[in-house]
């Protein structure tokens, strides 16, 4: 009895210390190329989405400046496109949240909704905000423009006129040239990043390990899929957590027939970043896809990359049902926003478990809701 435990302990350091081995190495345990997998995400997917965003980001700050310099409602209408169209835009970015972005909580500052008009009313009647406070993310960002561009009254003359009247105008002014000039910066700050050192360390950090490129930037593409998508643009005004549907909670509220067009956008570009499709083509290249080909990963008799692939154009079929405003659509019919929910949970399993397991990722982020 007393050899047994005596060989019982000698197997068990050996493991840890196979294990410790193995967990500092950073390197991975399968032959799968990961540097060229962070290349073509660099390259081909991350640098040409945010340079395009950027250009998105630069007209809607020339349209900005256009509107204060000539308010008028035809101003305003271009104002609203330029919005629009960089809104759409940062939905091919947004998963993104890793070097620069990631430090400088970039997505929280330009995209947090619901967001406190009271709080935003607050900021301009005083003049005096900090736009870089953590506690000031739920008055800027594009939520905080579509109130400040659609939100103020359902008429477009109104809309003009706080812009214009002699006593507050500047300061509605000033403060819509604040909030666009910041995302512009910002935006401007991941891009240099990214066009700088970053991508070098990026796509050079290919091992195996936490901290490793890959690892950290499928753990923001899981979190981005379960949290924003799923669960942000559809789970939370549908009512999925709170039991009760809140329909003042979906993107682009003021707008009122955006929120449809910003969740396809998301949908398409996470599923284009699994399959390594280009942003600018539709030519692929290595991705999480060809990875789980690689392994031969297998669920059920069938590629866990086809039963993945298939759950996205399922869910974005079902999709297709909705309402333009997902807000009038939990108002109308609610049963259609939660069929949309359970067809993108059914990703949730198949990411998170499924192929994490299989390419030996772990989960980084705590899980509150119970998936």
């Amino acid at each position: 009895m007393k050899r047994f435990r005596f060989l019982t302990v000698v197997v068990l350091v050996l493991l840890a210390v196979a294990c410790s081995s193995s967990d500092e190495s950073g390197e991975a345990t399968d032959n799968f190329d990961r540097k060229t997998l962070l290349e073509n995400i660099a390259d081909n997917i991350v640098i040409p989405a945010y340079q395009s965003f950027s250009v998105d980001m630069a007209a809607l700050r020339t349209a900005t400046s256009d509107f204060v310099s000539t308010t008028d409602e035809s101003n305003l209408v271009e104002l609203r496109q330029a919005w629009s169209t960089a809104f759409v835009s940062w939905q091919s970015v947004s998963m993104f949240e890793i070097g620069k972005a990631e430090e400088i909580s970039f997505r929280n500052f330009m995209n947090v909704y619901p967001v406190s008009s009271t709080n935003i009313e607050t900021n301009i009647s005083s003049g005096t905000y900090d736009l870089t406070s953590v506690s000031q993310q739920d008055e800027q960002g594009f939520g905080s423009l579509d109130f400040l561009i659609n939100g103020l009254s359902d008429s477009d003359t109104a809309i003009v006129g706080f812009y214009t009247d002699a006593t507050t105008g500047v300061n509605y002014e000033n403060y819509l040239t604040d909030l666009v000039t910041r995302m512009d910066d910002m935006t401007s700050e991941v891009l240099n990043d990214w066009t700088g050192d970053f991508r070098d360390s990026f796509v050079n950090n290919s091992g195996s390990s936490a901290t490793s490129s890959l690892d950290k930037l499928v753990n923001d593409f899981i979190f981005h899929y379960e949290k924003h998508l799923r669960a942000g643009k559809i789970g939370i005004p549908a009512g999925v957590f709170s039991g009760t549907p809140l329909d003042d909670r979906v993107e682009a509220i003021y707008k009122g027939d955006l929120s449809k067009t910003l969740f396809n956008a998301n949908l398409d570009a996470l599923q284009d970043f699994f399959n390594g499709k280009h942003f600018t083509s539709n030519t692929t290249g290595q991705s999480l896809k060809t990875y789980l080909d690689f392994l031969n990963t297998i669920k059920d008799g069938e590629d866990l990359s086809n039963l993945i692939n298939n759950q996205f154009n399922t869910a974005r079929t079902i999709a297709t049902n909705l309402n333009e405003d997902f807000s009038e659509q939990v108002r109308t019919n609610n049963s259609l926003m939660l069929n949309t929910y359970d067809e993108l949970q059914k990703n949730v399993v198949f990411l998170k478990v499924d192929m994490l397991q299989a390419i030996a990722i772990n989960i980084d982020f705590v899980d509150a809701d119970g998936d």
